[in-house]
This record gives C-alpha cells, sequence and structure tokens, in this order.
C-alpha cells in the first residue's frame, strides 16, 4: 500500500528529515488503530499534564476558554484574549475543534503513516474519521507546524476511496461473506456524507473550499449503478438454459441477478446504510432501469416466435409475479413506483404478433394432425381399442393443440386469454369441416377395407372428446360453437348411417309378415326382430357409452316406427270387437318384448314406450267418447301425429261410422300444421 504513495519519497513529507521526525512524533501520540477526534487538546499547556489529571484539567480549561467570548487560539496553541490574538481569522475554530473531539475519546491526533496503516488493515472507518481531524488540524495549526500539506491529505482521500468504492462495488458479493469489511466501507462513506452535510450547514456555496464537499454519496450512487450493470452484463453467473435462444438466455440471467442481488440488499445490505440513503429503492430502481431499457432494445429487435412469447411472460406474468411480490422483496419493492418493463404501445404491438402467431400455429398443428390420421386410415390397420372401445389419437392432439394456444394466452394475462379464445374457436370449427370432409371421402371410397367399420366407429368416438371440449370450453355467445356441433352431429350421424345400413334394410321383409299374415303369429315375427337386431347390437359394443346409447336409441326408434308403418298400411280392416281386442294384445305384448330388449341394451328412448300400448288401447276401446280421450293422449304423448296417420290407423276399427270417424278425427290437427318441437316419430312417417 505504501507505494501507493508516491509523495511519501518525493513530495513535502517525503523523505526529508522532518518528514521522518513528523511521522516518529506521530506515531508516539497514540495507538494507530484508536480514535483520535476525542483527544486533540486545545492549548498545548494541556497536554502536559494530561494524563495525570485528565479529567480536573479538562474542565478547568474548558471554563477558562468559554469565559471570554471572544477568545481563539494563538498559532502556538496558548489561550489569550480576542485583543491579543494575532489571527482574528481564526475566531470560532475552537468550536470546529470541539465538535471534532466529541466523536472519539481517549485517542490522539494520527501522522500520514498512522492513518495508512488503518487503511491497510482496512480499518476504513478509523482512517475516515482521523482524516476528517487531520484535516481540520490542518487547517487550524498550519502545513509548518504539522509538517504535512493539504497535498498529503488528497492523497489519502484518494487512497482510502479508491479502497472503500472498490468494496462498495462489490457489496452484493461481499454482503453475506465479508460483512465487516463492508461495513467499514459503508461507515467511511457515513463518515464523509455527514462531514460534508456539516460543513455545507455552516459555510456558503460560494465560500467552498475546494476539497468540501467530497460528494461521495453522488460517488456511492455512481459506483452502484456501475455495479447493477457488471452483474447484469455478466451472463457467465447464470447457466445456460437449453432450448434456451441467446434474446431468452438474457432474459433469464438478468431476471434472476435482479432478484437475487435484490435480495442480498434487503437482507444484508440495508441495515448497514441510514434511511436517507433510501438504499433499496436506489438499487431497485437501477436494476429496473436496466432491464427496461435491455428489454426494449429486444422487444425492437427481429424477433422469433417463442422470444415474442418469452418477453411477454416476463413483462406480464414473471417480472410482477415471481420478482416484485417474491415474499422477500415485496414490501419493500411496494414502497417503489417501478412501472412496466416495457412502454404500453410497445406490449401492444408485441400482443398483436403474438396472437397472429398462435392462430397461425393452432392451425398448421390441426393440420398436420388431420394429416396423419388420413394416412392411418390408408393403411387399413384395426384402430387401438381403449377400455374396449375403438381409439384415435386425432381428438386428444388437436384438443391439446387447440388447449395449449389457449392456456398459454392465459398464463400471459387474462385479457390476452379472452381475445384469443374466438381465434381459437374459429380454427377448431374450420378444422372440423375439413375433417369431416375428409370423413365422407373414406367412407364412399373404402368400403372394401377390412377394418373399414372399425375406423368409423374410431371416428365417431372421436366426436364425444371434441364435443366436450366444446361445451366446457366455448361460450354459447361464440358463433362458432354452433356450427361446431353441428359439424360433429353431421360425423356421427353419417357414421350411424353406415353402421346400420345393413340392419334396417335386413329388417325390412321381417316386418312384412305382420301384415302379410294379419298379425297372425305376430310373437314369433317380433322374436325374429329381436334376434337379429341382438347379434348387430353387439358389433356396436366398441363405441363408446354415449355413442353405443345413442345407436341403441336409433334403432329402437325405427323398430317403433317400422311396427306403426306396418299399422298404417290399411291392409287389415276389423269389424268385430274380439278380432279388435286380439289385435290389441298382440301389439301390446310385442310392445313389451320391444321394451325389455332396448331397457336391457341400454335405450334411453324411454319416451317411445308408451306408443305402442296407446295405439293398441285405441283399437281395443269401443265406444268413441272413449276412444277420443285416448287419441288426445296419444296427441299428448306424440304431438307429431297428423290426421292423416290417425285416419289410415283407424282403418283397422272398421265398425266405426262416418260420423264417429270424423268426430275422433276432429281432435288432431291436418297436415298443415308445423311439426312441433321435440324427438319425431309420426312425422317420419309417410302414409299413402
Amino acid at each position: 500500500m505504501m507505494k501507493m504513495l508516491p509523495f511519501l519519497q518525493s513530495g513535502p513529507i517525503g523523505i526529508r528529515k522532518e518528514s521522518k521526525d513528523c511521522i516518529e512524533e506521530n506515531s508516539q501520540l497514540g495507538n494507530p488503530s484508536t480514535s483520535v477526534a476525542g483527544q486533540v487538546p486545545v492549548c498545548p499547556e494541556l497536554s502536559e499534564n494530561w494524563s495525570k489529571n485528565h479529567v480536573k484539567t479538562s474542565e478547568k480549561q474548558d471554563v477558562a476558554c468559554r469565559h471570554s467570548r471572544t477568545s481563539s487560539i494563538t498559532s502556538n496553541g496558548s489561550c489569550v484574549s480576542a485583543a491579543e490574538s494575532p489571527e482574528k481569522g481564526k475566531k470560532g475554530l475552537i468550536k470546529i475543534l470541539k465538535s471534532a473531539l466529541k466523536k472519539k475519546k481517549d485517542s490522539k491526533l494520527l501522522g500520514v503513516r498512522q492513518i495508512m496503516d488503518l487503511i491497510e488493515e482496512n480499518k476504513f472507518s478509523d482512517a475516515s474519521q482521523h482524516l476528517i481531524v487531520l484535516e481540520k488540524s490542518l487547517s487550524i495549526k498550519g502545513e509548518e507546524e504539522l509538517k504535512i500539506s493539504q497535498q498529503d491529505i488528497e492523497s489519502l482521500y484518494e487512497i482510502l476511496k479508491n479502497k472503500v468504492f472498490d468494496i462498495l462495488k462489490d457489496s452484493v458479493l461481499l454482503a453475506a461473506a465479508k460483512p465487516d469489511l463492508l461495513q467499514q466501507a459503508v461507515d467511511a462513506l457515513k463518515e464523509q456524507e455527514k462531514e460534508d452535510q456539516s460543513y455545507l450547514s455552516e459555510n456558503p456555496p460560494d465560500q467552498n473550499m475546494q476539497s468540501r464537499p467530497r460528494k461521495w454519496k453522488e460517488l456511492w450512487m455512481a459506483t452502484v449503478k456501475e455495479s447493477v450493470e457488471t452483474q447484469m452484463k455478466d451472463t457467465r453467473r447464470t447457466p445456460t438454459t437449453e432450448n434456451l435462444s441467446t434474446a431468452g438466455q438474457n432474459l433469464l440471467h438478468m431476471g434472476r441477478t435482479m432478484k437475487e442481488d435484490l435480495t442480498v440488499v434487503v437482507k444484508h445490505i440495508k441495515q448497514l446504510y441510514p434511511p436517507e440513503f433510501c438504499v433499496c429503492s436506489t438499487y431497485a430502481e437501477l436494476y429496473h432501469n436496466y432491464f427496461a431499457s435491455q428489454l426494449k432494445k429486444t422487444a425492437e429487435s427481429q424477433l422469433e416466435d417463442k422470444d415474442i412469447y418469452l418477453l411477454l411472460s416476463w413483462v406480464h406474468n414473471i417480472y410482477p409475479n415471481d420478482i416484485r411480490k417474491d415474499h422477500v422483496l415485496a414490501e419493500e419493492l411496494e414502497k417503489i413506483k417501478l412501472g412496466s418493463l416495457l412502454p404500453s404501445t410497445l406490449i401492444k404491438e408485441l400482443e398483436k404478433k403474438y396472437l397472429d402467431s398462435e392462430e397461425a400455429t393452432v392451425k398448421n398443428c390441426l393440420s398436420r394432425c388431420l394429416e396423419t390420421e388420413i394416412l392411418g386410415w390408408k393403411k387399413d390397420q384395426e384402430p387401438e381399442k381403449l377400455d374396449g372401445h375403438f381409439h384415435s389419437e386425432l381428438a386428444i392432439l388437436a384438443i391439446q393443440n387447440i388447449y395449449g394456444g389457449q392456456k398459454r394466452a392465459d398464463a400471459l394475462s387474462a385479457e390476452l386469454g379472452k381475445e384469443i379464445s374466438p381465434c381459437l374457436s374459429r380454427e377448431l370449427a374450420a378444422f372440423l369441416k375439413s375433417y369431416k370432409d375428409a370423413f365422407e371421402d373414406f367412407k364412399e371410397k373404402n368400403k372394401k377395407q377390412r377394418f373399414y367399420k372399425p375406423i368409423l366407429i374410431a371416428n365417431i368416438n372421436n366426436c364425444q372428446n371434441f364435443r366436450d371440449y366444446a361445451e366446457k370450453n366455448i361460450a354459447e355467445k361464440e358463433d362458432d360453437k354452433a356450427s361446431i356441433l353441428s359439424t360433429l352431429s353431421d360425423i356421427e350421424n353419417s357414421g350411424f348411417d353406415v353402421l346400420l345400413q345393413q340392419l334396417f334394410p335386413q329388417l325390412k321383409p321381417i316386418y312384412k309378415k305382420f301384415t302379410e299374415n294379419k298379425w297372425d303369429s305376430s310373437d314369433e315375427i317380433m322374436n325374429e326382430i329381436i334376434k337379429t337386431t341382438r347379434k348387430y347390437i353387439s358389433d356396436f359394443q366398441t363405441l363408446t357409452d354415449p355413442f353405443y346409447k345413442a345407436i341403441v336409441e336409433k334403432i329402437h326408434v325405427h323398430l317403433v316406427k317400422e311396427y306403426i308403418v306396418r299399422l298404417l298400411k290399411r291392409r287389415v280392416s276389423l269389424k268385430s270387437p274380439v278380432q279388435q281386442q286380439n289385435l290389441a294384445q298382440s301389439i301390446s305384448k310385442n310392445a313389451a318384448a320391444l321394451e325389455a330388449f332396448f331397457t336391457s341394451h341400454g335405450s334411453q328412448a324411454t319416451w317411445l314406450n308408451s306408443a305402442l300400448p296407446k295405439l293398441a288401447e285405441i283399437i281395443r276401446l269401443q265406444d268413441s267418447g272413449a276412444i277420443k280421450i285416448e287419441v288426445a293422449t296419444l296427441a299428448t304423448a306424440y304431438p307429431d301425429i297428423r290426421k292423416k296417420h290417425l285416419e289410415a290407423f283407424l282403418y283397422i276399427k272398421a265398425n266405426l261410422t262416418r260420423g264417429e270417424l270424423k268426430s275422433i278425427l276432429s281432435y288432431l290437427a291436418d297436415g298443415a300444421a308445423c311439426t312441433p318441437p321435440g324427438t319425431p316419430l309420426f312425422s317420419n312417417i309417410n302414409v299413402s
């Protein structure tokens, strides 16, 4: 350290004899490690008896010196009156020295070498205080008496300043490892700032001497800024993360560095400083400003899509939540108005780019999913089974893409989540239309494939996943929801039609036997119908439960409807009430057999169960009034029945008069009436 003091060899107190004497004299004044401010005697006479009667002599001298309001100190240090003082300009210096003496007790004035020793021993606080006292002593006694110059003091200050600010620059790194060393540097800073403030309060700005104020606090601010920039630029501190671009890695480093460093400031550095230094806000604002400036440069450059998302993640999520709301930092950072990392206009630009990019990404992913699915169809391989049901990955992959796009936007902000939702619904609707077209094309061109039906079933099963997602995640007010659900229904029904296109034709000739045999042996005919249907239904168990029940219900509706069609064929006309009662009994038995069969196979079309029994009851009844009541009941249960249906059915009751027939028919609407809402039964039956 001594090599850093060239003035010790060649300056005013170099290797001259006087310098040596001064150093030796100063070294005898006290322990270099002990403070000096409280023990500099005002008068040399007092120092002769200092050790003998410290308190008593001090009190007397103090009284003597205060007795005359105009007393001063001569160049040799004796107490004289103002009139005898040779230097009136030194009036009031006793007060200055007394103020300095209050700082430390039981030590003596130290010389240059001793203060250098304190600096080398990292006792910066003591060195700072002794320098202040030495500086004041020089202004009182002069260079000749102390055998030192202002240049010597300035050189010492420069060395102390360099040492102190080298440590302050590394505050974050030293706070936990070497807290005592950092405390020494901070204390020296505080001493100098306090002395600046004291000096400024006693001296007008135009009378400031060259060495005061030293403005260490301003230098501290600049040093903290330099330290922050150094920390934020040192990317070696943060391990490289796989799959992160250079821009992403820089963001990660700056965010992590800011959080870790501010944690050190709050936990270890803040308490070293007085409140007026505003340590937490100073560090926080500097870190924030640097981070924001770098982020702005990044945002204004050419960015990849993933970097735009990452940048918005820092702005909307990571920075405000993981850093500013961190449990250690939150209390301090809430006091500071740091603002956003980017201007609002720039954020909006990035958000628009992100939304466009996200929608395009989802669209491309959906397209690739469908292409992969179509290639799988062409291979004519049996689809995988999941819990006994034919399964395709298409719905899962497509929904993952849609859901992922939504969640990524939600993770950035609720507002972006709302903005992207209709965009993704639009893409899903367009995708399903493409899917429907591809499915129809497969149906028409691949009927001879070995696994034609299993592939159809797997695609029907896909629809449930799409339907569940749309029901739960797409708002009713969105126009695309209705389109999505309609397209799914088209795919389902189209698949059902293919699966049932062999069963229904096979049942038709069996149904004809009812009219051909005039309902004789109707039980055997119904058993044959049920047996044939059971064989086909067993093949449909690879459909998922909702679709299995749906196709069973379709079959249920078809079988009841075909039975009614036979009754409306006008092939049987019975005049005898006994014959009518026998037919009614047969119809009731057939209806019970159908109901039992479909109930056992999970049909939920219970609304069908009363149709045939009510028709049987109309045949059985002979009183026209009772028939009218039953017709009214039938029309209430099945409002799509029309006069033409009832008229064709009443052909069976040949014993009705024209007047009775007309009266009964008047209870129903004519054929021009619109079909009421609900599941149709009679409206799908054409009457010749």
